[in-house]
C-alpha cells in the first residue's frame, strides 16, 4: 500500500478513489460522471484527470472511458482501506450507527497515520467488510471479492442474503435500518411489479419475516449474495 510519508494530496486521493468506486459499480468513467460524484464542475474534473494521468494514475482508454493505472489502482485502494477501516471502527467501537460514518470517514481518511489504521485492523481482528458490507482492501492492496448481485437485476424467486449496500445517501440507510432491511438478512424476490413498479421482498427468516415493496432506487442500492 502506499507509504505514508509519500501521500498524495487529499483531492487526488478523493478522485482515484471516485474512480474506483464508479468502475465497481459497473458505471462509465467520464469527467462528467466524476463531476457528478464529487460534485464539482466538468471542467474542474477535467483539469484533475490531465494532472491525475501526468502522474501515472490514470489513463483514457478509447470507447471505455477514464481507468486507473495499476499505480492508481493501489492508491484508491489505499484510500478504501484507511476510510473503511474508520467507518468499521466508528460503529463498533464508539456507538455510530451506518449511516453516520461517511461522512466522518471523508474527513478522516486524509489525516490518520498508517500507525492508527492498522492499529484500528488489529482492535477489530482485521474484518474484511465494513459496516456496509464493501469490502476492505488488505494491507497488500489485494480485495477478497465476494459474488453478488444487484436486487434491481434478481428475478421473482431469487432467494439470498443481503450482503452490500451500495449506497451513502444516510436517508436511505435509516431508512433501510427502520425496516429492519440489514446485512445479513434473507432476502426473497416475491414479485416483479410490471411498468417499472417496486419489486416486493420478504425479508427475515419466516414466521418472522416481512414483506417490502421497493423502489428502484433501493433495489440498485443492495446487492444480494444468492443462495
Amino acid at each position: 500500500m502506499a507509504d505514508e510519508s509519500n501521500r498524495r494530496s487529499s483531492s487526488v486521493e478523493d478522485y482515484v478513489r471516485a474512480i474506483y468506486g464508479l468502475a465497481e459499480r459497473g458505471e462509465a468513467v467520464t469527467n462528467t460522471s466524476l463531476a457528478s460524484r464529487l460534485e464539482v464542475s466538468p471542467s474542474s474534473a477535467s483539469g484533475m484527470v490531465t494532472k491525475l494521468a501526468q502522474q501515472g494514475l490514470v489513463a483514457h482508454v478509447p470507447y471505455r472511458g477514464i481507468e486507473l493505472t495499476p499505480e492508481g489502482r493501489l492508491l484508491a485502494r489505499a484510500v478504501l482501506r484507511r476510510h473503511r477501516l474508520i467507518e468499521s471502527y466508528l460503529v463498533s467501537e464508539l456507538g455510530y450507527t451506518w449511516d453516520e460514518v461517511h461522512s466522518e470517514a471523508d474527513l478522516l481518511e486524509h489525516v490518520v497515520s498508517d500507525r492508527l489504521v492498522e492499529r484500528i485492523a488489529a482492535k477489530l481482528g482485521n474484518p474484511v467488510r465494513d459496516p456496509h458490507g464493501d469490502p476492505i482492501p488488505a494491507v497488500d492492496g489485494s480485495v477478497e471479492e465476494l459474488s453478488t448481485r444487484l436486487l434491481d437485476d434478481l428475478p421473482a424467486g431469487a432467494v439470498g442474503e443481503i450482503a452490500r449496500v451500495w449506497d451513502t445517501d444516510p436517508e436511505l440507510l435509516r431508512y433501510l435500518a427502520d425496516h429492519e432491511i440489514e446485512l445479513g438478512k434473507r432476502i426473497e424476490v416475491v414479485e416483479r411489479q410490471p411498468f417499472g413498479g417496486p419489486i416486493v421482498v420478504r425479508i427475515g427468516q419466516p414466521p418472522e419475516d416481512a414483506t417490502h415493496a421497493l423502489g428502484k432506487e433501493i433495489a440498485q442500492a443492495l446487492s444480494v449474495a444468492l443462495r
